[in-house]
Formats: C-alpha cells, structure tokens, sequence
C-alpha cells in the first residue's frame, strides 16, 4: 500500500473505487490531506460545508468509506465517541486517547514492542497485527 502524499493521491484512489473527482470530493479531500489530529466525520464535513455549502454528509461517508476500503486511511473507534479518521502511515504507532478532551496523542516505544513481541513468542504466536490504545487523565499538578 502507497501512503497518499498529496490531494492527487487521494483522487487517484477514489477514481480506482469508481467515484467521479467532484468538487465536494476535492473539498473534502483537502481537509483530509491538511487535517491535523484524527478528525471524525462530522469534523470533516463541517470544515467542508464552510467551504461549499452544497456538500453532504452521505458524500463525506461515502468518499471516507472509498478511502478506508483502500487502505489509504485508518478508521479508529476510540472509547465510545465516534469513528476518527488518520492517513495510513508507513511505521507504526500507538495512541493514548485523554478521557477528559478526547484528544489523541501518537507515540511509539520500542520497548513495548519487545515486549509484545516477547509475549507473543513465549505463548507461540508471531504477531500479525496490533492496535494499543492507552486512555488516561492528565495528572493535576500540585
């Protein structure tokens, strides 16, 4: 799987699915290239209505569905707020989700995978995938 590098890429894909480069789809596939965080659909489509009010939620969802389908973004279901959205990366991360803001904070830790690794191991597995999602609190200074 290629990671999109530009708008290009993202229409590329969806021509591949068999939808038409409209300009809503444009539009929401500049949000998706320059959005910061993990977005979710309502996030996307609100940006997107700013910019062209003729656009809908059914065709956020269906350009996402196309994108996701292609391996060109990441749907994540953090806790129990709605699915967000992140463009495939090459390396791996993890994510600790603040219970408080909802804000996603990647990280990645060699240590951790060691030590994924050495449990799969020793239990006789090799791992094929995985997903880590930490949930915290900020700890108050005192």
């Amino acid at each position: 799987m290629t990671v999109p590098g530009k708008t290009a890429d993202y229409e590329a894909i969806l021509r591949e699915a068999g939808l038409r480069i409209t300009k809503p789809r444009r539009i929401i596939l500049e949000i998706l290239h320059g959005a910061q965080g993990h977005p979710d659909a309502a996030e996307i489509f609100e940006r997107a209505v700013a910019m062209d009010s003729r656009i809908s939620l059914a065709t956020v969802y269906r350009t996402m569905r196309a994108l996701e389908e292609s391996g060109a973004i990441q749907r994540h279901a953090f806790g129990h707020g709605p699915a967000r959205f992140e463009q495939a990366q090459e390396g791996h991360h993890d994510h600790l989700i603040d219970v408080d803001t909802g804000e996603v904070i990647e990280f990645s830790s060699s240590r951790i995978e060691a030590i994924q690794e050495e449990i799969a191991a020793r239990l006789g597995y090799e791992i094929v995938h995985h997903r880590l999602e930490l949930y915290g609190r900020r700890i108050k200074a005192e």
